[in-house]
């Protein structure tokens, strides 16, 4: 039987589904507090006063993050170049799938006595790798999926769908798996499966859940997505692919609206990225709050940006990317300055009782913002470039596209780091992450809302065919 075009907008969403818990479960709300807190009460063991303790597992978090970001952007676009070479992309997204399932099934490993910290640390980052690469080759399936006003509103509802699978797997995790500081979960009961609240099994369990999530959703993605086979095969020769892709990056210098695109969304997609990795990290370390707590503002997050990213997506279709882009920034920039200027104690310099819920309630707050403006300008950011990509290497230009918001993924991961033992404070560590949303609002003045498909042919860069 024929896959229809319909099949194959919903296998190609199914991606979405099957990998988001890896960022709302792994990333923010569930892994990456308990890493925060495992490595705090290391350290701490260590003689380092709390503060210290707090700030050098932040950092260490942050390195991990940064070393990943630098590994995906020296080999994103040459994987894209070959396989718009080859013609073949699912055999790279089943490949990187085997990986990020092994690595997501061994976060297990991670006792609360820190001893297999570091070990951790890097299988976190190898998955992290893993589901980055292959979100590249699914990426690269979308122009082929509609036509330029179609795209938008598909790359908006799968960046939707896959936050309601964010948000369907956190309410699992919260009320059967993760257990709070008693022992219990969100409904008041021990974990399943006979796991052990001591060991922090429950908590740890999100790792093999993550895994089996993958695995189950992303069925309907290999029955329905196939390579597209009336694209033109080039040359598999490793010199050959390096020499398109080199004749490409040379290319793009002499395309205004590309580049600044590019170089605009690697710098505020590297502040986006910093502000998912260390969202639950600073609830922890800031406001003490617990995995519960954590994963419940995961909820208002994947929420609202479950809902905002779909009306994000219409927004796309009816006006553009660029103006959803820019409107993004803007909610995220105000975000990141009460990320700054708040602690237990004191909301912009105006001291409050360290009883008080309000630091709560605004974080709830900027949880939601965060999650909406965050998956819009992530589904718009696709859609922005698939306008400047060539319809015969789609995948080549999405490897640019994470090179580009890689090539300075430490930059923000490693600005925190610098902050955060300068001053010695987790709030003050995020100050780089304005400048780099200031930075791309800036460079996207000079981006065209329609981008540059129309002029390529009078570019001397597309790669001998």
């Amino acid at each position: 039987m024929a896959i229809t075009k319909k099949q194959r907008i919903w296998g190609w969403m199914s991606y979405d589904w099957a990998q988001q818990p890896f960022y709302t479960l792994g990333l923010t709300f569930i892994f990456g507090p308990y890493f925060a807190a495992v490595a705090t009460s290391y350290f701490a063991g260590t003689g380092m006063d709390t503060a210290a303790a707090d700030a050098q597992a932040q950092s260490l978090w942050s390195a991990g993050q940064t070393v990943s970001g630098i590994v995906i952007a020296l080999t994103a676009p040459f994987l894209g170049a070959f396989a718009d070479s080859s013609g073949r992309k699912i055999p790279w997204i089943a490949f990187f799938s085997v990986i990020y399932v092994i690595t997501t099934w061994m976060l297990w490993g991670l006792t609360p006595d820190g001893s297999t910290l570091m070990w951790t640390l890097i299988i976190f980052y190898i998955g992290f790798i893993a589901a980055e690469s292959g979100l590249n080759f699914v990426n690269a399936i979308l122009p082929s999926l509609g036509t330029k006003e179609e795209v938008g509103r598909i790359s908006g509802s799968g960046s939707a769908f896959g936050y309601w699978g964010g948000v369907v797997s956190l309410f699992i995790m919260l009320l059967l798996l993760a257990e709070n500081d008693s022992g219990v979960t969100l409904l008041g009961i021990k974990p399943l499966f006979g796991l052990d609240p001591a060991l922090r099994e429950g908590t740890r369990s999100v790792g093999p859940f993550i895994a089996v999530w993958y695995m189950v959703s992303i069925i309907p993605f290999f029955l329905w997505v196939r390579d597209d086979r009336t694209v033109p095969r080039g040359s598999t020769n490793m010199g050959k692919v390096w020499g398109d892709l080199m004749a490409t990056l040379r290319g793009v210098a002499k395309r205004k609206s590309m580049l600044n695109f590019l170089v605009g969304s690697m710098f505020y997609r590297d502040a986006l990225n910093s502000l998912y990795a260390f969202g639950g990290v600073y609830a922890k370390l800031v406001l003490g709050w617990s995995i519960i707590q954590i994963g419940v503002f995961g909820i208002v997050g994947a929420i609202t940006a479950a809902i905002v990213t779909w009306a994000g997506g219409l927004a796309d279709s009816r006006f553009g990317p660029k103006p959803v882009i820019k409107a993004s920034i803007w909610v995220l920039i105000v975000v990141s300055c009460f990320i700054i200027g708040m602690s237990r104690t004191q909301v912009f310099g105006f001291p409050i009782a360290e009883t008080s819920h309000l630091p709560d309630i605004i974080f709830y707050i900027c949880g939601a913002a965060i999650g909406g403006a965050g998956g819009s300008i992530y589904a718009a950011s696709r859609t922005m470039m698939v306008r400047h990509t060539h319809p015969d290497r789609p995948a080549e230009a999405f490897g640019l596209f994470a090179l580009t918001g890689k090539a300075t993924a430490f930059l923000a991961p490693l600005g925190i780091t610098v902050f955060t033992y300068l001053t010695g404070n987790v709030q003050l560590g995020f100050l780089p992450v304005i400048l780099l949303f200031l930075a791309g609002l800036i460079l996207l003045r000079w981006v065209d809302k329609d981008g540059d498909q129309a002029s390529w042919d009078t570019v001397a860069s597309s790669p001998s065919r």
